[in-house]
């Protein structure tokens, strides 16, 4: 009988104890969705960078918690166009799930804050640069001067370098002096065909120029930065050449742009070099929704691919690189399903493509010229290459290597 009694009274006890407590603990902004915010967010979402809004504390965040929440789910932010079965990116921007779940587990539950203590300070950039502070930062020599409306064709400004020495660029990054006007940017390394003493040139086809393009600026695109070993020589005395591309917008303005670079600071085993697959001939006929236009590059000696860029304009729809190798081998590289005009991606190999020479790197594109296509500027209109929005551009930028021995230096 004690037996009995005194199982009756554990089980008692047990009945009556309160309930151990397995939920898991509140999601807050302080110790979950801050550090997802400085890991993923405030390179762009910060005052003075691309981004409309900054990310940077819980009050700039909270009003946009719903808003976040939808653009995550959707995976349209952070913007991240490759499809995920072709090829591995080392700055591939796309949120592990895990992450996804926590910023909507946190709107869900009214976005609190927690402890105010518990926020993480946001990481440190140096004004004006996501690559830190340049070794040194070419300008424009003088303000230029946009007007408040017309069609401006591009302008092609040299400016020297004053190098007295080779200079290994290890990270180059391009500043417009006014985004509300600046549409793009590329600075080249080398001699503009037509250029005059006045160190400037106006291109109305977008295709008379000639040298290395060291950096581009442009929306989502993001600064030129090489791996430890690789870089891009800049000869003693070399010029750059700004390829500026503005935009009127109602109001006059001035830009003076600057570009920003940073010397490699070890020895360079891999001289990197910049080309394209480029065609400059297609016609895309008006209604057409999926116009198809080809290039390709052959590869002069054995290179390995550093990173690539789909460049078109409005009309594109999506892009491919296949490597097709001397055996007839092909291999896709890079797709690009949903081509956005609006986000000009760097898509960074987490291990180089050793391609053999002999080998081609052939490029895909398919364009969207029918009403279907809302950001058509004019469906009833045939397309060719042109440097205007509203025109169209097919290019396979990439950057790629030669071993020392081979490049000659």
């Amino acid at each position: 009988m004690k037996k009995i009694a005194m199982l009756l009274l554990v089980a008692a006890c047990v009945a009556t104890a309160p309930a151990a407590n397995t939920s898991a603990p509140p999601v807050t902004f302080a110790k979950d969705v801050a550090p997802i915010m400085n890991h993923r967010c405030v390179e762009c979402h910060r005052a003075g960078e691309a981004a409309p809004m900054a990310f940077t504390s819980y009050k700039e965040v909270r009003p946009w918690a719903k808003a976040i929440r939808e653009k995550v789910i959707e995976r349209a932010m952070p913007p991240w166009l490759a499809d995920s079965a072709y090829g591995h990116f080392s700055n591939d921007r796309r949120l592990p799930q895990k992450e996804i779940d926590t910023i909507v587990a946190w709107v869900d539950a009214g976005a609190p804050l927690g402890d105010e203590h518990d926020v993480p300070s946001p990481p440190h950039f140096n004004e004006g640069w996501i690559i830190g502070e340049p070794d040194v930062v070419i300008s424009l020599p003088d303000p230029v001067a946009v007007p408040a409306t017309g069609v401006i064709p591009y302008r092609y400004i040299t400016v020297p370098t004053n190098f007295g020495e080779d200079k290994w660029i290890q990270a180059a990054e391009i500043r417009p002096g006014n985004r509300a006007v600046v549409h793009h940017v590329i600075v080249f390394a080398g001699n503009v065909m037509g250029g005059g003493a006045t160190g400037e040139h106006h291109d109305e086809g977008g295709r008379d120029w000639a040298g290395a393009k060291l950096a581009g600026f442009a929306p989502g695109e993001q600064p030129k930065v090489y791996p430890p070993g690789t870089a891009k020589l800049l000869k003693a005395g070399t010029k750059l050449i700004f390829q500026l591309h503005y935009t009127p917008n109602g109001k006059a303005a001035t830009d003076r742009t600057s570009v920003g670079l940073i010397f490699a600071r070890g020895p360079v085993e891999h001289p990197a070099l910049s080309a394209t697959a480029t065609n400059f001939w297609f016609k895309i006929p008006p209604g057409d929704a999926n116009y198809e236009v080809r290039s390709s590059w052959t590869a002069p000696a054995d290179v390995r691919i550093v990173d690539m860029m789909p460049h078109m304009h409005l009309r594109g729809k999506d892009f491919t690189y296949t490597a097709v190798y001397p055996d007839g081998r092909r291999e896709v590289v890079l797709r690009v399903p949903k081509y956005d005009f609006n986000w000009q991606l760097i898509y960074r190999l987490e291990e180089p493509l050793s391609l053999p020479k002999g080998a081609r790197l052939e490029c895909v594109a398919h364009f969207d010229n029918s009403v279907n296509n809302p950001a058509n500027p004019d469906p009833l209109k045939e397309v060719r290459w042109g440097p205007q929005t509203w025109e169209e551009m097919m290019i396979g930028w990439f950057d790629y290597t030669v071993d020392r021995a081979v490049a000659g230096d």
